[in-house]
C-alpha cells in the first residue's frame, strides 16, 4: 500500500471539476485508490464520493492507492493537488 499526505492548494477547493479530474485520474489505475479526511474514507474513483468529503482550501487528505499500479496512480492525483488543478 502507498500512502501520500495531501494539501489542498487550489482556493476553491475540491469542486466538480477537481472532483472529476481526480476520479478520471485514480480510474486510469487497477488499483483501489481511497482519499481520507477525520477518518472518513471515500473511493477516489467516484466523483460525487470524492465531492462529498467537502475538502476546501488548505485541506490535508490522507491518499491510500493498494494494488497493482498504486504507486504511479498515488504519483498522478499527488501531482494534481500540486498543480492545484491547473486553477490558480
Amino acid at each position: 500500500m502507498t500512502e501520500k499526505l495531501l494539501t489542498v492548494r487550489n482556493r476553491a477547493g475540491i469542486h466538480a471539476r477537481p472532483a472529476a479530474l481526480i476520479a478520471q485520474t485514480a480510474n486510469r489505475f487497477a488499483c483501489e485508490v481511497t482519499l481520507e479526511k477525520d477518518a472518513v474514507s471515500v473511493n477516489a474513483k467516484s466523483i460525487m464520493g470524492v465531492i462529498t468529503m467537502a475538502a476546501g482550501y488548505n485541506t490535508s487528505l490522507v491518499l491510500k492507492a493498494d494494488g497493482t499500479g498504486e504507486q504511479e496512480a498515488a504519483d498522478a492525483i499527488y501531482q494534481l493537488f500540486e498543480n492545484r488543478f491547473e486553477e490558480d
